[in-house]
């Protein structure tokens, strides 16, 4: 006896028949969220499939951040994004940042299925009294589902429909748009199919997707040989504001272990007078929660907030989630840490390297529900004192868990911070921390050189299934990292570095005043600068004529004023004969702003070639002359056709950054102005 298949579950499942597949936007089949920014349109598409030929109909549902424990959900008409193909979209605009919800639901609309029948039929002039008699029943149903003043107008319209003496007259009935527009509305959904569960939609404010970031430690901001305050980092201010930066990077601010602190270039042994290294953090004047001395008070460290946000800058905090061996916690709560097989503390390695001065949290061990607490309140207490932008130490060398939890628990309460993943670490590694809560991460972009190398790299991270989930953050150098092309490139290759990271990408970030005065001596055998700030304090020439000052501030009015360089997604790279020039264009949504960059990645000597451009790409006519301006140099070009030269020297500039813009008519041809 052959055994009976268990039923679908019970009510209208079984006559659901509309099947959703592929739903998009996505990330890891909708476990984790996708992210985006606050208003700009979501683009949300699924190919929906039922049998037969009936015609399809449905909605995007979506729901801003719920209150009260409920979603006030919305909805959207789907429509076919490319006939034929089974694939349908539509897009809403969120207007506030935090979680949404979105998903899907679609049916057979019976009634245009309906009216796609009986015009064939009455195309091919077939009797259509019974088809009559069914769109008839459809109405009246529509009719019972209808507010009073819909429903009279639907009966009306029956009733005229049934008594039509001709086909002319029936066919003019039956594809009535205002019939149509009434029979959308009052559809019967009472077997469609809705995708199960909503999809969660992280939506940021706009600095999530651009922003420049200036790296500063404050204790060098001080007169020669003279430990810094916030005073001293509030005068330096402008100073970071003409250059146009509107995020400036903090080291960790907290009081610094005496227990093994490093001396000059790490070594062992530190002075008496040498300040340690911002990430041992603890003393006995406090830890995660409290203000380095020298450095001021938290009323201070208030001011330098308002006052930096007096100039459009927002200061972001390095939480460094380690403890010096002095840090009260190691008293209170030594249970928060590890322990090596002789009873001792186990300090902080990455073989063959050692930071005894700093000891790692168990944040997996025993006690780690209150240590997961207590520095998740580390976080709200310097979001209460006004911080709204944090980088996050290493993040890949503590739990998973922690920061899913962590920043979905940040994020509840206060949706507009942002969180910068200092992971340089494996790519999937990398892209987990994005999918678990961090807005930006740092990349690989550091050691990229060659056009090659950049090009890939730069495919690689626009990918959509990427792009849904990690924003990169392009840093030419970190107090950690002077990497090789910048030790022996010469200005060339700063300047080189710089442009790339800044239109690449439409977040960057740099470490100054290194980066600007190009210091370029590192350590023997090493990629750490000698000398680093990191371990002493450094006085800089902010007035240093050689200095990239003026570039950087022009690299950051181009990137204010041109909209296609404030993200990421509209990216095209252009081939080139000169394997050494990378060319490449962004272009804003719209299509109204377009900018080529051509950047010589060698910073030493003067390349030149021929490009070829992907006309369709930037939107031009092939047939009509083009005039670029270089926004870097003021010079502008013709070009005509799909191919153009470019000759770049180092010595003077190795790159252009051109500006197109159509279209205005002269007597003879299209050209592309400013």
């Amino acid at each position: 006896m052959t055994e009976t298949a268990p039923l679908p579950p019970a009510g209208l499942r079984g006559r659901a028949r509309v099947m959703i597949l592929s739903l998009d936007p996505q990330v890891d089949g909708g476990r984790f969220a996708a992210k985006h920014i606050v208003g700009e349109p979501v683009v949300v598409s699924a190919d929906l499939l039922v049998d037969g030929h009936d015609v399809l109909a449905g909605v995007v549902r979506y729901a801003p951040p719920q209150t009260d424990g409920t979603y006030a959900w919305k909805e959207v008409p789907l429509a076919p994004q490319t006939p034929g193909t089974d694939r349908w979209k539509a897009s809403f605009t969120p207007d506030q940042v935090g979680l949404w919800q979105f998903t899907i639901e679609a049916w057979v609309d019976e009634f245009a299925t309906w009216q796609w029948g009986i015009d064939r039929k009455l195309q091919a002039q077939q009797n259509v009294d019974v088809d009559v008699l069914e769109g008839v029943n459809l109405i009246l149903q529509a009719a019972r589902r209808a507010p009073p003043a819909d429903s009279a107008w639907l009966e009306a319209t029956a009733a005229a429909l049934k008594a039509a003496s001709s086909q002319a007259e029936q066919r003019q009935l039956a594809a009535d748009p205002v019939l149509a527009q009434h029979m959308r509305r009052h559809a019967d959904r009472a077997t469609s199919t809705t995708h199960e569960p909503a999809l969660g939609l992280w939506v940021d404010p706009v600095k999530a997707r651009f922003s420049s970031w200036y790296e500063l430690f404050p204790r060098s901001t001080g007169a020669k040989g003279q430990h810094g305050s916030f005073a001293d980092v509030i005068a330096h201010l402008p100073y970071v504001a003409e250059m146009g930066f509107d995020v400036l990077y903090l080291p960790p601010i907290h009081p610094i272990g005496l227990s093994f602190r490093k001396g000059p270039n790490n070594t062992l042994q530190a002075g008496e007078h040498d300040p340690g290294s911002p990430w041992a953090i603890g003393a006995p004047e406090g830890g995660h929660k409290h203000i380095h001395p020298q450095l001021g008070t938290l009323d201070d460290f208030a001011i330098l907030v308002k006052s930096a946000k007096n100039l459009s800058i927002d200061v972001a905090l390095d939480i460094a989630f380690q403890a010096s061996p002095d840090h009260p916690y190691v008293k209170e709560h030594p249970e928060w840490f590890v322990r090596r097989a002789d009873g001792s503390i186990q300090y902080a390695e990455n073989p063959p390297k050692k930071y005894q001065d700093v000891y790692p949290f168990a944040l997996a061990g025993p006690s780690w529900q209150p240590l997961w607490q207590e520095l998740l309140d580390v976080f709200l207490v310097w979001i209460d004192r006004g911080v709204r932008i944090f980088r996050v130490d290493n993040p890949h060398t503590k739990p998973l868990p922690f920061w899913q939890w962590c920043i979905a628990e940040i994020k509840g309460r206060h949706p507009d911070v942002l969180f910068l993943a200092e992971a340089f670490t494996r790519p999937k590694l990398m892209y987990a921390l994005a999918k678990l809560g961090f807005s930006q991460s740092y990349t690989y972009f550091t050691w990229r050189t060659s056009a090659d190398d950049l090009r890939g790299y730069m495919q690689e991270l626009i990918r959509p299934e990427v792009a849904r989930f990690f924003r990169p953050n392009f840093w030419p150098n970190t107090p950690d990292i002077l990497p090789e092309h910048l030790q022996f490139g010469g200005r060339g290759t700063f300047m080189a570095r710089l442009i790339l990271a800044g239109t690449l990408s439409a977040n960057y970030g740099l470490y100054g005043p290194a980066y600007e005065l190009m210091e370029s001596v590192a350590r023997p055998g090493s990629e750490e600068y000698i000398d680093n700030e990191k371990f002493q304090l450094r006085s800089w020439d902010l007035n240093n004529p050689n200095s990239l000052r003026p570039l950087m501030k022009r690299l950051n009015t181009i990137r204010r004023e041109n909209a296609a360089l404030q993200r990421n997604d509209t990216l095209v790279f252009h081939p080139c004969d000169n394997n050494m020039l990378l060319a490449y264009s962004k272009t804003e949504v719209d299509g109204n702003n377009v900018i080529f960059v051509v950047v010589n990645v060698d910073g030493q000597h003067k390349q030149a070639g021929w490009i070829e451009l992907n006309l369709a790409a930037l939107g031009i006519d092939p047939t009509q002359t083009i005039q670029v301006h270089d926004l870097l140099s003021d010079e502008r070009f013709h070009w005509q056709g799909n191919r153009a030269y470019v000759e770049l020297d180092p010595a003077s500039m190795p790159a252009h950054i051109f500006k197109l813009r159509r279209h205005i008519r002269s007597e003879k041809t299209f050209e592309y102005y400013l």
